[in-house]
């Protein structure tokens, strides 16, 4: 061991026998590193790099996620891609900080004791999601997924829609007069395929339009495949490019 490193272990050890001294010391250093962190933040307008294609969520498929937050899915699946090879193999293209950008909480998950839902929009057909929801075991065997056939009974309307999007505005989704005005009849027209959708489609772009459940009425089996359909739909890979400025 060298002179310098025995000088430097040596005033190292009185910083460890002094309680205090490592306290403040401690303190200066977390202080330091949290400001070069937190302040630059200060300065920039936007910290998420936007992308075209992102919209709010429509009435429908708001619910449906509201449904999807309140039956606890998010316990078991993660909505966020990490840029390592086998994640991306597996499920696609890494999840990007603008694709949570209107989720009041995001979805990004903690645990998987089922796959990732980030990109499951369009994989699979409505009538597989249903069947999967009312009896996962039929489609996936293994799974240890709990039924949900309670959905596909339980019929909802769009009472107070617009207060819900009211609510996420307040939060920061940028929901125009219109959209909220407008939110019980965009509601029933993305449920209806035989009905005047065009200013859904015009407010909500991408939107898909159709009986999701394939039965009478919506029902909050309608509002939760609509959800997860646009799940990772918004967003065109093929011509996205990362702007590495950011």
């Amino acid at each position: 061991m060298s002179k310098t490193t025995a000088a430097v272990l040596k005033r190292h050890a009185k910083i460890e026998r002094n309680a205090t001294l490592l306290l403040v010391l401690s303190l200066l250093v977390v202080t330091v590193g949290g400001i070069v962190e937190i302040a630059p933040l200060f300065y920039l307008e936007n910290t998420i790099e936007e992308v075209d294609g992102m919209r709010p969520y429509s009435p429908l498929e708001l619910t449906g996620r509201e449904i999807y937050v309140r039956e606890g899915c998010y316990t078991c699946h993660s909505q966020m891609i990490r840029p390592m090879r086998d994640e991306v193999d597996r499920y696609g293209h890494y999840s990007l900080a603008a694709e949570s950008m209107y989720d009041h909480p995001f979805q990004w998950g903690s645990k998987r004791t089922g796959p990732d839902l980030a990109r499951v929009g369009g994989r699979y057909s409505d009538a597989w999601h249903v069947d999967h929801l009312i009896d996962p075991q039929s489609v996936v065997p293994e799974s240890i997924m709990p039924g949900y056939a309670f959905l596909a009974n339980t019929q909802i309307d769009a009472e107070y829609i617009g207060d819900l999007l009211a609510a996420h505005r307040a939060v920061g989704v940028p929901y125009t007069d219109e959209m909220i005005e407008t939110a019980r009849a965009d509601f029933n027209a993305q449920a209806d395929p035989d009905g005047d959708f065009d200013g859904l489609l015009e407010r909500y772009p991408g939107a898909q339009v159709r009986n999701f459940d394939g039965l009478e009425g919506i029902s909050e089996m309608d509002a939760m495949v609509a959800y997860l359909q646009m799940l990772g739909t918004l967003v065109d890979f093929s011509t996205f490019t990362p702007d590495a400025s950011r």
